[in-house]
């Protein structure tokens, strides 16, 4: 009557982890929010929450993030039998860091605007993706979703009024 457990792939949880906290110090390094001075003169959304919103959320939805990773990761059993969501996580991951850079690091907010639509549509594929092994996982994106779909508010209001 026992149930066979599969040892936890603990080299594909490092890199996903690594990978992760790799994207989030990047992210944060290209932000510099109020230590910028085209971004201290840019005109903001009338919701643009304070600075330090960004620092504490920006944590917390990277936390879910790979919290949703790692079960994911545990459910499948193992690396390559989650390679489709993972594939779509780090392609996520990827693009979380090019809207850093393309609207800080290059100051191009119609660019970035492209680049946050885009990681709007894998994160919603990464979803169902996730969903396929952990239902659970995908919820803990959510919030996320929804924050990236404030943040296009946010990055259409500095493309028109800048």
């Amino acid at each position: 009557m026992g149930t066979t457990s599969r040892p936890f792939d603990w080299p594909g949880a490092g890199l996903i982890t690594a990978a992760t906290l790799g994207a989030l110090a990047l992210g944060a390094w290209l932000s510099p929010s109020g230590d910028d001075p085209w971004y201290a003169t840019l005109d903001k959304a009338p919701l643009n929450p304070p600075d330090i919103a960004f620092a504490i959320i920006w944590p917390v939805l990277f936390a879910l993030m790979l919290a949703g990773a790692l079960m994911v990761l545990k459910d499948a059993g193992n690396f390559k039998r989650a390679s489709a969501a993972m594939g779509l996580y780090f392609t996520m991951l990827g693009a979380n860091v090019c809207w850093s850079l393309f609207f800080f690091g290059f100051r191009e907010p119609a660019i970035a605007l492209g680049v946050l639509i885009a990681l709007w549509l894998l994160i919603a594929t990464m979803m169902l993706r996730f969903a396929v092994h952990s239902p659970r996982a995908a919820l803990l994106q959510v919030p996320y979703l929804l924050w990236v779909s404030f943040a296009a508010y946010l990055n259409v209001y500095v493309w028109v009024f800048n």
